[in-house]
């Protein structure tokens, strides 16, 4: 349960209040949690009682704050700006804001080559993550020609037949099915057999592990701590449990498979750098993350208090032995300080107030976990799949260049989608599950993956995903899910890639038919009028939603005057490739590029009126310009962003 945000007077009385009374008091803008709890006592449940547990953090305009559900005289009644867009959040007084991270997609392999020794070295990584836990898990075809895989928790390799068998494949045949049906990746697997030789049942290949990790001690303990390690440690996105194991094989052999097919030239190396393999956390997650640690203290300390204070008597009272202020103060703590352990540094920022533009910018600032000090000049290159999605312009100088970025104005951010839900719709529509595919559909048919696992065969892929998109289309699935198809000029096989996961950067276009697009002159006439908003026009079928990977399936006209038959998709606008600043510089198409990137930077740094209740605040520092003057060319732009 969690009530609107309130605050505790010095006598004990609690109240509402509203963000203004928070800046000038130096309060938090915070809403309590509350949940309930039953003690059972020998099997007996008692009486429930909510109990108080801690104060979350309230972004400013968000479901739960009271300023989401004002009108704008309410808004200049409260003190507050009507034009403030919100987002940040008010701890001790002072506005900050969680700058989004950029990530490399989670339970995705990516398989890369690395050519420092005297052989290459072919490997395939993935960072699969649950609720809470990252394990990195990798995958090497050595100079030996033999797989290894490495699993956090095991300070050795262990040899990929060996983990098969540990998953519970037995036969040698079992293996190398699945790990593919084509004979010429099946003999790149001799090596790794002969490696395993010895290891002959899932109990030797148990103990095997078991051996590396704990060594010398009682066999029955090396076993149990070995069946710990493939349940918990390995894949643990597939499931913590040994009933996965089965899946896990197949994720693994899937592996194994782009690792052979790489080291033959059947499959490009994967780019970090693509889009399609980045994902952006933004305060969601972020605060997800604190407040598991935070509550899995809470429930230590919990039993620790109840085991100190003992049973006296029949009835137990939780609530003593909660205290609410684990929660609240780890979670004050990093949002006031910026740190959010494990060594993330610099995650909350003061809010930029210098003018409009500057706190727009700084609400869509994105952060790259690499480090300032190595050049990565590949990561702070501009990439083509940015197209639409991140400004071009918008990037500090220095140390930081192209590690910084500024989302793009039409740019915005997955929810993720129950996969689940996804797959039972792929099964209807003729997909194959992995364990009911025979060996032809394996031989020739397309694979379908699922964010990131395999899980099954298709024999028609265009058709499936035509058919698909016509029923996003419709509204019946999600438009938030997103499907490529990769043909065989990509690789060997012919691939489907299903996502929804959550923090993909998604973009809309207007959907063409022949040539013609969909969406005409009576709709706009429609929008002016005000009958319709823009969800209407995504709920019919107009717009939709592109993610990087769907992209490379489309064929984008520029402008109406260019479509042909052959496109799919036509861009709203061309000048919403560009972030905040960069639309208010006129003409920027005439400028020498880094000119643009220049005033990008200065546009954060010219004075106005930066808020229109300016009366009311008190900032430690603000500048205001008396009079301020309207700029005599403007773009197309300023007025959406309502810089006037």
């Amino acid at each position: 349960r969690i009530s609107g945000p309130y605050v505790t007077e010095v006598d004990g009385t609690k109240h509402e209040i509203y963000p203004m009374e928070a800046r000038l008091r130096n309060l938090t803008y915070a809403a309590p949690i509350a949940l309930e709890m039953t003690p059972v006592v020998n099997g007996r449940e008692q009486d429930t009682e909510l109990v108080y547990i801690g104060d979350i953090p309230v972004m400013l305009k968000s479901k739960l704050c009271y300023l989401s559900q004002l009108s704008r005289e309410e808004l200049i009644a409260c003190g507050e700006d009507p034009d403030d867009p919100g987002g940040y959040f008010i701890v001790n007084g002072s506005e900050r804001v969680i700058v989004a991270m950029e990530d490399l997609a989670p339970n995705r392999i990516i398989v890369d080559v690395d050519e420092k020794g005297a052989t290459p070295v072919y490997k395939a990584k993935l960072f699969s993550t649950t609720v809470g836990f990252r394990a990195r898990i990798e995958l090497k075809l050595k100079s030996d020609g033999v797989l290894y895989i490495s699993v956090p928790g095991v300070p050795t390799e262990i040899p990929f037949v060996i983990m098969m068998r540990a998953l519970g494949l037995e036969s040698d045949k079992e293996i190398a099915e699945a790990v593919s049906l084509d004979e010429e990746i099946q003999s790149e697997l001799e090596p790794s057999f002969e490696k395993a030789t010895g290891v002959d049942t899932v109990r030797d290949a148990i103990l095997y592990i078991g051996n590396r990790v704990a060594h010398g001690q009682v066999e029955e303990y090396r076993i149990q701590k070995a069946e710990n390690i493939i349940d918990k440690n390995f894949l643990p996105h597939l499931g913590r449990t040994s009933h996965s194991r089965k899946e896990k094989a197949i994720f693994l052999g899937e592996m194994a498979c782009r690792v052979i097919e790489l080291k033959l030239g059947k499959r490009k190396p994967d780019d970090k750098d693509h889009f399609k393999n980045k994902r952006l956390r933004l305060a969601g997650p972020l605060l997800a993350d604190l407040f598991r640690v935070a509550f899995r203290n809470l429930v230590r300390d919990i039993k620790y208090q109840l085991e100190r204070i003992g049973v006296k008597g029949p009835i137990i009272t939780v609530s003593a032995a909660v205290r609410p202020g684990i929660i609240t103060e780890r979670l004050q703590h990093a949002l006031a300080t910026g740190n959010w352990g494990r060594g993330h540094v610099g995650v909350t920022q003061l809010l930029d107030r210098t003018n409009r533009l500057s706190t727009l910018s700084h609400l869509r600032r994105l952060q790259s976990p690499l480090s300032r000090s190595q050049p990565n000049f590949e990561a702070r290159d501009l990439h083509p799949t940015h197209w639409g999605r991140l400004c071009p312009n918008e990037t500090p100088e220095g140390s930081n260049c192209g590690l910084v970025k500024n989302l793009a104005l039409s740019a915005c951010i997955s929810v993720g989608v129950n996969p689940e839900r996804i797959k039972q719709v792929l099964y209807n529509m003729g997909v194959v599950s992995v364990y009911e595919a025979n060996e032809a559909l394996k031989l020739s048919g397309a694979k379908v993956f699922v964010d990131g696992t395999l899980i099954g065969y298709c024999d028609s892929p265009e058709k499936l995903v035509k058919e698909f998109r016509e029923r996003r289309r419709a509204g019946e699935i999600a438009n938030e899910v997103n499907i490529a198809y990769y043909s065989k000029a990509y690789g060997e096989r012919e691939e489907v890639y299903v996502n929804c996961d959550e923090g993909r950067v998604v973009r809309p276009l207007i959907i063409v038919e022949n040539g013609v697009p969909k969406l005409q002159l009576e709709h706009i006439e429609k929008i002016v009028q005000g009958e319709w908003v823009w969800e209407d026009l995504v709920k019919r079928g107009i717009i939709e939603y592109l993610d990087a990977e769907e992209e490379e399936n489309a064929y984008i006209a520029l402008t109406p005057e260019e479509l042909t038959p052959e496109h799919t998709h036509l861009e709203i606008s061309a000048y919403t490739i560009l972030g905040i600043c960069a639309s208010t510089i006129p003409y920027a198409e005439h400028n020498q590029s880094p000119r643009n990137s220049y005033q990008a930077a200065m546009a954060k740094q010219a004075l106005g009126v930066y808020s229109t209740n300016f009366q009311m605040r008190v900032d430690s520092r603000s500048h205001l310009l008396h009079y301020p003057q309207v700029p005599l060319v403007e773009t197309a732009l300023m007025d959406i962003m309502g810089y006037k």
